[in-house]
């Protein structure tokens, strides 16, 4: 294969000598990355508490969650024709405010269609910036450190989904405090409109419109002062003719290798997509509360401390990728994670078969059954209790009041709000009390500490693809 004449000298990817304008441009794009991370992150924390608020169904707290990447989804299809036609600053400019507004409104949201319409508003921001940073990041980047620098931005999504989830533990026993772990999200994207007001458009756009004069002043701009501006533009010029020749697009295709490596690296991140990580992240705290962790705060704290195994391994895998190569790694991450999965199937399987017992039966049909584990997977019943793990008395099996959206039984102890309230009796729907709710915390651990390397290292694979 033949070397990209824009990638120009390899040479070391050392820092040293990069201009205050080339880290700044990162810095900032890099905020795109952290906007996207604290979302994920923010959601899983905050719903728990917006569940209770605003007494959501199942189907309501699945669509408010779900939305986000759904309008992501779309907005990322129409970013991509708008980064070509008005250029990769704009859209990112653009981007940040609707991310803005969205925050604004989802903070301010005074029942759940408003919410509902600020997440769908996030998400559009999101998914246009997901498309444009990335390329302004490697478009503006110097060759030497494109890579690091491209890779800069997975490590703020994983940086932004910590301080997410750490701003949810802070926020969790304070009134309304979800408004406050949403409205934040404004904060940083707010910097990253105030920055970009002021960094210049992408050298590579600007050529690609003819307007050669302002892509050499940029680049004046963001290179070292030896840096040879002429031989760069001229490489730029001669990769932007090539990818405007369809002719070139079509050898891309017919070339066995190269289609053979776009095959791979579509393949690599589509099973990094549907591995999982996506509803780990988004139900990490609805996870472990689902495995008997009562206490909202405590399981968003927890939840918090699981997302920091995502974050730092993915320093691991930056310590990793040139060690023990690419393939090794994510062959590594995917073994890791599919057995981390099965830990945390083996938790909730323990805690169906090990369940507390009813020891007061139901009269009724579809809730006489022996044990919670039974009673909790019907989705008319709910296991009633007094006590807590280990010393639980006083339990049934009772039909749950959907029109209290499950929160309370029919009938029994657990129907008088009052003596749940102050937890005299407990009543739970789809949970069952159970002693080992550490293993199911500990396979989410595992399985983002062992999938964030795995992720980085899909990351540089494909960059090494597409420079190849």
């Amino acid at each position: 294969m033949t070397r990209d004449p824009e990638m120009g000298n390899k040479g070391g990817g050392s820092m040293g000598g990069t201009p205050a304008a080339i880290i700044l441009l990162a810095l900032f794009s890099a905020i795109g990355g952290f906007l996207f991370g604290y979302d994920t992150g923010v959601v899983s924390g905050a719903m728990i508490l917006i569940r209770d608020e605003f007494e959501l169904s199942t189907l309501w707290h699945e669509l408010i969650v779900s939305s986000t990447i759904g309008a992501a989804w779309l907005a990322a299809l129409v970013a991509g024709p708008a980064t070509d036609r008005f250029g990769r600053r704009p859209v990112i400019l653009v981007a940040s405010v609707i991310f803005t507004v969205g925050a604004v409104v989802m903070g301010a949201a005074p029942e759940k269609v408003t919410l509902l319409i600020g997440r769908i508003i996030v998400g559009l921001g999101i998914g246009m910036a997901s498309m444009s940073v990335p390329v302004y990041l490697s478009e503006s980047s110097p060759a030497n450190l494109r890579g690091r620098i491209t890779v800069t931005n997975n490590v703020f999504i994983t940086g932004g989904q910590l301080i997410a989830a750490l701003i949810c533990g802070a926020f969790s026993k304070v009134s309304h405090g979800w408004r406050y772990m949403l409205g934040l999200a404004a904060v940083p994207s707010v910097v990253q409109l105030m920055g970009f007001a002021v960094m210049p458009e992408s050298p590579r756009w600007l050529i690609l419109k003819g307007r050669v004069e302002e892509a050499r002043q940029v680049l004046q701009k963001i290179r070292p002062a030896d840096a040879d501006i002429d031989a760069e533009v001229e490489a730029i010029k001669q990769a932007v003719s090539g990818d405007v020749d369809e002719g070139g697009i079509r050898k891309v295709f017919q070339s066995g290798p190269v289609r053979r490596a776009l095959f791979v690296g579509c393949l690599l991140q589509l099973f990094q997509q549907i591995s999982g990580i996506n509803t780990v992240m988004y139900y990490s705290a609805s996870i472990i509360s689902m495995a008997g962790v009562r206490d909202q705060s405590q399981a968003i704290w927890l939840a918090a401390a699981v997302s920091s195994m995502n974050f730092f391994g993915t320093f691991i895998g930056l310590w990793l990728v040139e060690r023990v190569g690419r393939r090794s790694l994510t062959l590594g991450s995917l073994l890791g994670s599919t057995a981390s999965l099965l830990v945390l199937a083996l938790s909730f399987q323990m805690a169906y078969i090990y369940s507390p017992d009813v020891l007061f039966p139901s009269t009724g049909d579809e809730c006489h059954t022996s044990n919670c584990g039974v009673c909790t997977s019907r989705s008319g019943c709910g296991f009633c209790f007094i006590g807590e793990v280990g010393n639980i008395m006083n339990s049934s099996c009772v039909e749950a009041d959907h029109a209290a959206f499950d929160e309370m039984s029919v009938s029994g102890i657990c129907a008088n709000k009052t003596l749940l309230e102050e937890d005299f009796a407990i009543f739970a729907y789809d949970w069952c009390p159970y002693q080992y709710a550490w293993i199911s915390v500990l396979g989410i651990a595992l399985y983002l500490a062992f999938f964030s390397p795995g992720n980085l290292c899909i990351l540089t694979r494909d960059y090494k693809i597409v420079q190849a």
